[in-house]
């Protein structure tokens, strides 16, 4: 399995206008979908996420950290973890569920906390930045701030909140540019996350400043175009 590009031969990913049926290479099933790799290999949203949202779910149930861009690096270094995907609209709500209650000293709650970020994170698709005009990392912040305060179709701060939450995030991973890179734009909606938490509910998160460490795996890398691009040399 290949974490960049095509997960079954590492080629590049092709995107058309048109969309037609295809069969998953992974679990057989037939799916409608406007992407494969240029080999003609499809792996449907559920089979490309299947490990890495277990070990997602599982690591930040056991974590004691309270600084979450330390902790999403950290999840992120795990080979589960696909330099793209739609892990990551669940990996960018389960690290500040799991730092936010940690810094509260409210650990016990997060096992419900993460079971809801999972099931409304694996909703968002693949490729919804630009499908959609709306990243997933983004949502997750607004998934996040959701779930902390409990909000509904009818809350009426609660709901400003999320909705706010996620228009900020998605206003600094767009003046950030493309095409899409999902570790900077889960490390963008992390960073404004913890300065709107603070901001808005007085709760303070550590935010230290971020070095990619995963450029070399990303062909369409904008490299110094990127905030967090540094080249260190040995």
């Amino acid at each position: 399995m290949h974490n960049s590009g095509c997960i079954i031969c590492g080629a590049e990913l092709q995107y058309s206008n048109d969309y037609f049926e295809i069969q998953c290479n992974v679990c057989s099933k037939t799916f409608t979908s406007n992407v494969k790799c240029s080999n003609n290999h499809y792996v449907c949203d559920s089979c490309h996420q299947f490990d890495a949202v277990d070990y997602i779910e599982n690591y930040c149930k056991n974590s004691g950290e309270s600084d979450p861009l330390k902790l999403i690096i950290e999840i992120m270094k795990n080979p589960k973890i696909n330099m793209h995907g739609p892990e990551h609209h669940f990996l960018v709500p389960a690290v500040l569920l799991t730092c936010y209650y940690n810094i509260l000293n409210k650990h016990e709650l997060l096992n419900e906390k993460i079971a809801i970020a999972k099931e409304r994170g694996q909703k968002i698709p693949g490729g919804f930045c630009g499908f959609y005009g709306n990243c997933g990392a983004g949502v997750g912040t607004g998934i996040f701030m959701s779930i902390i305060n409990n909000a509904t179709p009818l809350s009426k701060e609660e709901w400003r909140l999320s909705n706010l939450m996620t228009a900020k995030s998605l206003e600094q991973i767009a003046n950030n540019g493309g095409p899409r890179c999902c570790k900077r734009d889960s490390f963008l909606a992390i960073e404004t996350a913890v300065d709107f938490v603070e901001n808005n509910l007085n709760v303070i998160m550590p935010k230290h400043k971020v070095k990619c460490e995963f450029y070399t795996m990303n062909k369409v890398c904008i490299k110094t175009d990127c905030k967090y691009f540094t080249v260190t040399t040995r």
